[in-house]
């Protein structure tokens, strides 16, 4: 299947600069919080732990260097495009090979939720510039991280969030806008559904699609689920019928939760930090994966934006995704170590991949796994899409 590219406009140069009144704003509300009693003895048994909350916000009010962190920012490449009627945040990194090498393979990168561009910093250098990392500098890729529709500097897509959508989206930034006839694709949660939309859509431009979770086909009428498989769907179901709730109210009801979570910057981080610790390859401490100053970069991103509410669309329209098409090219699962991802049977991602030709279970990295283990993805990646590289 071919593609015609949409309307796109010129890459422009980006910086992230967030204006000081914001700043004063955030820290004279963070400094007036309130904060609710826990609910259980145990922490985090019912949430966000209060105390350990009190303690980040009171950091984020007084101690973290925001300046410093957008700073580490900016010493990316950002940038942004007009694509499909919409403005587009991206990063683009491009490889570092020596003289004389084929060109590096172009690989979009595709966050989650409640996730950012922030989660593949790490990774993004190593696959840039491997030389720097002790690596071969012919594995080098042009990286392109986009950030998704209503996430940070992204606008929101003038018709419903699919994960269909966004892959159109983003083949027309790396052929349209960006100018790569063929390219590789990874991604986990949203970004993973985004990566294999791409796979099932453009299989003439797309070399290969690597992800961390891997969608579970809802189509079971021809074929119905295994033993082993309707043992983890069960299992997901058990799962989510504790860790659903957030998901629940933001499929139902997100501008109600919105409305508080844009006005009171402890309660967004509350949100936020929530998640981070619950799908962290982390045995419950979040401070094992995540230092406290990229959990306040990613939540001051969010605050100063106002992008919590934006980024809640694609629960709300979740109902508008369609069933994923067989995906024909080379495809690769590293599965996330989540409790989402436990026991996952790999006969579940044969039904979506035709032609799965890597899987591994390192059991290392959980939901945000490009923050978390930077060196095992990069490695995976370089493993999976070196035999796909041009004139390999």
């Amino acid at each position: 299947m071919t593609s015609t590219a949409r309307t796109t406009s010129t890459p422009t140069p980006f910086r992230v600069d967030v204006p000081d009144d914001v700043l004063a704003d955030l820290r004279a509300r963070l400094a007036r919080t309130r904060f609710t009693p826990a609910s259980d003895a145990t922490p985090w048994a019912a949430g966000a732990d209060p105390a350990q909350l009190r303690d980040l916000v009171a950091y984020w009010a007084d101690g973290f260097d925001w300046r410093a962190a957008e700073a580490a920012l900016n010493d990316f490449p950002h940038y942004t495009a007009e694509v499909a009627g919409a403005r587009l945040h991206f990063l683009h990194l491009r490889g570092r090979r020596p003289d004389g090498a084929p060109a590096p393979l172009p690989l979009v990168l595709s966050h989650g939720w409640p996730s950012s561009f922030v989660e593949m910093l790490r990774v993004a250098r190593r696959l840039a510039d491997p030389a720097a990392y002790g690596g071969d500098p012919a594995d080098a890729f042009d990286v392109v991280i986009p950030s998704l529709p209503g996430f940070l500097y992204s606008e929101l897509p003038r018709g419903p969030f699919t994960r269909r959508g966004v892959a159109e989206t983003w083949h027309s930034l790396m052929t349209g806008t960006l100018g790569y006839e063929r390219y590789g694709a990874f991604g986990g949660d949203i970004g993973g559904g985004v990566t294999q939309w791409l796979g099932a859509l453009y299989p003439d431009h797309v070399a290969g699609v690597h992800v961390t979770s891997a969608l579970v086909s809802a189509d079971f009428e021809k074929h119905p689920p295994t033993a082993e498989e309707q043992t983890y769907l069960d299992a997901l179901a058990a799962y989510d019928r504790t860790d659903g709730g957030y998901s629940e109210i933001m499929c139902t009801r997100p501008d109600t939760v919105a409305a508080a979570l844009i006005d009171s910057p402890s309660g967004l981080l509350a949100w936020i930090v929530d998640k981070y610790r619950d799908w962290s390859d982390c045995d419950g401490d979040v401070a094992r994966r995540w230092d406290r100053d990229t959990l306040l970069t990613v939540a001051t991103l969010y605050w100063a934006t106002a992008s919590i509410g934006t980024s809640f669309q694609q629960y709300y329209d979740f109902h508008l995704n369609k069933i994923l098409p067989p995906v024909t090219v080379p495809a690769a699962v590293t599965l996330s170590h989540e409790p989402g991802y436990a026991n996952y049977p790999r006969s579940l991602a044969e039904r979506v991949f035709a032609d799965l030709r890597h899987w591994r279970e390192p059991r290392r990295g959980g939901h945000f796994m490009s923050h978390e283990e930077p060196d095992q993805v990069a490695s995976e990646l370089r493993a999976f899409f070196g035999p796909l590289r041009p004139g390999a």
